[in-house]
This record gives structure tokens, sequence and C-alpha cells, in this order.
């Protein structure tokens, strides 16, 4: 993995999230826009080895806690697990199709959004009413956009999504 191309990104990235850019496709009444670190989660933890993956995990989990700038830890830990997890999960069964890319961008953001929510509340950040319906809608929105952005993000971070073979 090129760490360095890695962190530019992942600061960028991180950037973006926080900024009003994302406000442009944002749902803003239902407080609804786009994962884009949930998205590259799971694109790091298909494309890449193990150990880099679990590595690129908590780093991207901590640059969701950066950009949300709510409770430090929460989707530190969140994105650790299930990024590990789904790092383990890999390679029993490859993830390369579009389709089940999205599912697992949902199902991910799902599971890091609750375990994120739940840490929050142990800590004591009071609730929103609505939380439930932002962590689906965010997680859904993401794994819709989610696959789109494996193609550039593998350019920049110079990995192969497709390795062809001769026979």
């Amino acid at each position: 993995m090129r760490w360095f191309r890695f962190a530019v990104f992942i600061a960028f990235v991180a950037v973006l999230q926080a900024s009003q850019v994302l406000n442009m496709i944002a749902l803003t009444n239902l407080g609804i826009k786009p994962n884009l670190l949930l998205a590259l989660l799971v694109f790091f933890t298909i494309y890449c080895s193990t150990t880099d993956a679990i590595i690129a995990s908590f780093t991207i989990g901590f640059a969701a806690d950066i950009s949300i700038g709510s409770v430090i830890g929460s989707q530190t830990i969140s994105f650790g697990l299930f990024g590990t997890a789904l790092a383990y999960f890999n390679r029993l069964i490859a993830i390369r199709n579009i389709p089940y890319q999205s599912l697992v961008i949902f199902i991910t953001g799902c599971l890091a959004g609750s375990l994120a929510h739940f840490l929050a509340l142990l800590k004591g950040l009071s609730a929103v009413a609505n939380v439930y319906t932002v962590i689906l809608g965010t997680a859904l929105y993401s794994a819709i956009l989610g696959p789109f952005l494996f193609l550039p993000t593998a350019w920049w971070m110079r990995i192969k999504t497709q390795r062809f073979k001769r026979y």
C-alpha cells in the first residue's frame, strides 16, 4: 500500500465530508448525506491485504471521527471493528461485483452507524429523534454512490481492481 497517497487521499475525503460540498446532494429535510469514508472503508477492505485493510479501517474511522466532530472514538472503534471483520470475511468470499459491494456498504453502514450511536450514548451524548432514519438513509445513500468512487480511488492508489489471466 502506498501510505503517503493513502494519507493525502483520506485527509482530502475527510475535509470533503466535513465541508458544505456534500450538502448540495444531501437530503436536507431528513439530515441524510452520503458517507464517503464508509465507501472507502469497504473499498480498502476489499482490495487490500488483510493487514493493510485493518490499518486502513482504523485510520478511516479516526478520519470519520474528526470530520463529524461529535464524539472522538466511536467511529474509530466501529469502523475498525467492522473493517477488520470485513477484511477477514473478504479472505473467504471475494466481493467483486458492484451489487454485492453496494450491499456490503449498506450492511457495514448500518452496523457501524448503530455501534457508533450506541458508543456515543454510553459516553453521554444525547440522541437525535430520528437517528435510525439517518443511519439507514446514510447507509443506503452511501451504498448507491459508493461503487462509483471505487474506480477513481483505485486509480489514485494505483490498485488493480481487475486481474485478468490468460488461459
